[in-house]
């Protein structure tokens, strides 16, 4: 055998071992084309990184952005319509806890899901770093997770040696009276939004995302400040509900005018418009002069 008849055959070996090499790997899965979500807050997160084409189904109370209108419907997280679910032929799920019975039901027709769960500020950009990993949009998921924290630490800045009064943050009570008042508590999205808008939450003492709370503890927590949160409103409405605390003019908050009722859809859902609920926030504790 001569030098060149030699050569090819190493060639040709060596070609052959990388043939097997390369087969014997785990190549990597495709990423989703068929979504449904049923948490609206990460529906948002998929459309701010550019997957909302991949979207075939969202839940009962998706509103945001005005696409999803137009996709099918298929429950909310209590009464999810599996049924429906499955008739879409989604390759991934996007499911709130691991431990759900959707997930379980999904896991055993051998659809993926993500489990999705609440938590702090940070758990928002973390959750879109994840999306962008597992739907191959890893630079768009970066971009708008960076857009995010940019806008979080401008409010910061804005805010910063401002008063930071002592505020009670609502976000349930029944209309028209102090009842049934669900709050902010220390930990949770909502109690870190306040915080970077200047706020100090009255109970961030208590290790929970909400509280419900008495009239006597908002007499014993004094807070300086009172921020509600609510649906989109009409002005008449929200006027009629902020006159409900002078039932207890003795809240600093009351007696020094610093009772501010917030009216917009996207105010508790941990998305992509974080930065503007926190700049609400902002504006109602230190307006801009």
């Amino acid at each position: 055998m001569d030098a060149a008849q030699k050569t090819l055959t190493r060639l040709a070996v060596s070609v052959v071992v990388f043939v097997l090499l390369i087969g014997g790997r785990a190549t990597p899965s495709a990423a989703p084309k068929r979504i449904v979500s049923i948490v609206p807050a990460v529906t948002e997160m998929l459309f701010a990184i550019g997957a909302g084409p991949q979207v075939v189904g969202v839940s009962s109370f998706d509103h945001f952005p005005a696409a999803v209108e137009a996709l099918p419907r298929v429950g909310g997280l209590i009464d999810p319509d599996v049924e429906h679910i499955l008739t879409l032929a989604p390759d991934l799920v996007i499911v709130y806890g691991p431990k759900s019975d959707l997930a379980a039901r999904l896991s055993r027709a051998k659809i993926a899901t993500y489990a999705y769960e609440n938590g702090n500020l940070a758990n928002v950009t973390a959750t879109i770093r994840a999306l962008g990993e597992q739907l191959g949009r890893k630079t768009e998921a970066e971009a708008e997770a960076t857009r995010i924290e940019r806008g979080l630490a401008a409010i910061r800045a804005r805010v910063a040696g401002q008063p930071r009064y002592r505020t009670l943050l609502i976000f349930g009570r029944e209309p028209g009276n102090l009842r049934g008042v669900y709050a902010s508590g220390g930990f949770g999205f909502l109690h870190d939004l306040l915080e970077v808008a200047g706020g100090d939450d009255v109970f961030a003492d208590v290790n929970r995302e909400n509280v419900q709370i008495s009239t006597e503890q908002m007499l014993a927590r004094a807070p300086e400040a009172i921020i509600e949160l609510h649906e989109a409103r009409p002005p008449q409405w929200l006027a009629a509900e902020r006159r409900v605390w002078s039932q207890l003019p003795g809240l600093p908050a009351v007696k020094n005018d610093r009772v501010y009722l917030l009216a917009s859809a996207m105010l508790t859902i941990p998305g992509p418009r974080v930065v503007e609920v926190a700049k609400m926030m902002a504006d109602a504790l230190h307006p801009l002069k």
